[in-house]
C-alpha cells in the first residue's frame, strides 16, 4: 500500500476540478491505497454545507463527498489559512476534516509516495 495525496487548489465552481479529485480519491480508495485529500485555497469551498450549485447551472456533486466515509477515506485535510480566508470553520463543512497549518501541510506532503494535483 502506498501513500497517495490528492491536492485540490481550485474553486469548486471552475470546471470540474473537484469532481475529478473526488473520482480520483474514490478510485485510489477502491484499490486500497492509503489515500489523503488536501483542500487549499478556494477548494475549501467544496466542503461547505448546504450549497445549491444548481442555481448557477452546476450539478450538485458536492453531496457525493459524504460518500468518502463508505470507502474508508478518513484522511481529509484543509488548509487552516484557507478556512479563515473564506470565513469557514470545521463545523461548517460536509465531512470531518483536520485543519493543517503550513508546516503540517508540508509534512503531510513529504510523507506521500504519489501526489495528484487537481
Amino acid at each position: 500500500m502506498i501513500n497517495v495525496l490528492v491536492l485540490s487548489q481550485h474553486s469548486p465552481f471552475d470546471d470540474l476540478y473537484i469532481r475529478d479529485a473526488l473520482d480520483m480519491t474514490l478510485i485510489f480508495a477502491a484499490v486500497e491505497q492509503n489515500i489523503s485529500w488536501l483542500f487549499t485555497g478556494p477548494a475549501v469551498l467544496a466542503l461547505k454545507k448546504q450549497q445549491q450549485p444548481e442555481h448557477i447551472g452546476l450539478k450538485n456533486y458536492f453531496k457525493s463527498i459524504k460518500t468518502l466515509e463508505i470507502y474508508d477515506v478518513e484522511n481529509i485535510y484543509v488548509c487552516e489559512k484557507s478556512l479563515l480566508e473564506y470565513g469557514l470553520d470545521k463545523n461548517n463543512l460536509l465531512v470531518p476534516v483536520k485543519a493543517l497549518n503550513y508546516q503540517q501541510q508540508h509534512h503531510l506532503i513529504s510523507q506521500q509516495q504519489q501526489i495528484v494535483t487537481l
